[in-house]
């Protein structure tokens, strides 16, 4: 019973993040069902800001991609994110929803309203309401996800990636969204996916769309397409998420041993111009500002002291300074120079210093000490 107790309790925390909001909307002249996700640091950092994942179909969309988001965020191979899935199952309203006139193939009626209500109202309210980073992406399966393609047809789009899951394409879209997207002035993330087991149509279209898309060379698109040839209609959905995901956020992720060994290991200098460069990328990519990675740190600094390029870690204990002034870390960057540099008395004060500052990561106090210590033997009697 304790343990049953125990995992309810788990399972409420970790879910007491998603609420149910009842949106009354001018545009639509209804109330929609909205399911909110929130961070789970959200309260805890209020300085933090956040990408916006909106979710058609939320109904049943809304779970695996606040799952894989929650996965990937725990590893911090993912920025947490706010997840806003509007219900559309109810009265069939996924299909009112995405009406669209079949001559012009554009948003009419009921559609129309819909795309306003999105644009217009739904993520003014959102980010009005919580702190967010200027980073969109919008997702959808089937009928939504050709829907979503229409934000692609305003000259300056709102969202800044895609995830058409499965999409049945409105008339004249395998045209106009190669069009688009060879136009575009600002970055955009594009994903779509197919199943070997849909409906023949829907993968001849895809397909076609997937030729013509890589025809695109605008250096602007970032573009990616699946095409699982055992998923069906519906098993896509899974398969889809986690390498949408990845593919967004690619640049978030900290620095891996692959990333180490193929592209840092290799560099005969600008170590640090790398991180730089990494952490300017994920800022230009996804507009999030976070502070460097101390596993970062230390993969930059193994660098450094592997092909003996110490005057590095200077520039690394500026940024040190920067994202920890509080810690340890700038001292402790310093101190290795001047010891590798064989400076050992001014490595014995920097490692000193350190020692009176707070831990960070796996450098501690007593480390401090020790390295402190084994300056002041090196140093030179008069």
């Amino acid at each position: 019973m304790k343990k049953l107790l125990l995992l309810l309790l788990i399972s409420a925390s970790v879910f007491s993040q998603k609420t149910v909001i009842s949106f009354d909307s001018k545009v639509l002249g209804e109330s929609r069902e909205i399911t909110i996700g929130l961070p789970s640091s959200l309260t805890k950092n209020p300085n933090k800001k956040y990408p916006i994942l909106i979710l058609l179909d939320g109904d049943y969309l809304f779970d695996p991609f606040y799952s894989a988001l929650k996965y990937g965020s725990h590893w911090d191979e993912m920025p947490e994110t706010i997840i806003v899935g509007i219900s559309q199952n109810k009265n069939n309203d996924r299909y009112k929803d995405c009406t669209f006139d079949q001559e012009d193939g554009v948003p009419s009626g009921k559609g129309a309203q819909f795309f306003e209500f999105i644009g217009a109202e739904l993520l003014p309210y959102i980010e009005q309401k919580y702190p967010v980073a200027p980073f969109r992406i919008i997702a959808g399966h089937d009928t939504t996800a050709g829907f979503l393609n229409f934000f692609l047809y305003k000259d300056n789009p709102i969202f800044d990636g895609y995830i058409a899951l499965g999409s049945e394409l409105a008339p004249y879209m395998d045209d106009r969204i190669p069009e688009k997207l060879s136009k575009l002035k600002k970055p955009i993330f594009y994903y779509h996916s197919n199943g070997g087991g849909d409906i023949k149509e829907i993968q001849k279209s895809l397909k076609n769309l997937d030729s013509k898309i890589k025809q695109v060379t605008n250096p602007l698109l970032n573009y990616r397409f699946d095409n699982f040839a055992g998923a069906t209609h519906f098993s896509l959905v899974l398969h889809s998420i986690p390498n949408a995901l990845y593919q967004i956020f690619d640049s978030y992720k900290p620095i891996s041993a692959i990333e180490y060994n193929e592209k840092i290991a290799i560099l005969s200098s600008g170590y640090v111009d790398y991180l730089n460069n990494k952490y300017d990328v994920i800022y230009k990519n996804l507009g999030l500002k976070i502070p460097v990675r101390i596993n970062d740190f230390k993969a930059i600094e193994t660098a450094i002291l592997k092909n003996k390029y110490y005057s590095d870690l200077d520039k690394l204990a500026e940024i040190a300074n920067t994202h920890y002034p509080k810690s340890m870390l700038g001292d402790y960057e310093l101190g290795l120079m001047y010891e590798n540099m064989e400076d050992f008395k001014k490595a014995a004060k920097r490692y000193q210093t350190a020692s009176q500052l707070e831990e960070v990561g796996d450098l501690t106090k007593n480390m401090m000490m020790e390295k402190y210590e084994d300056m002041t033997i090196k140093i030179p009697k008069k």
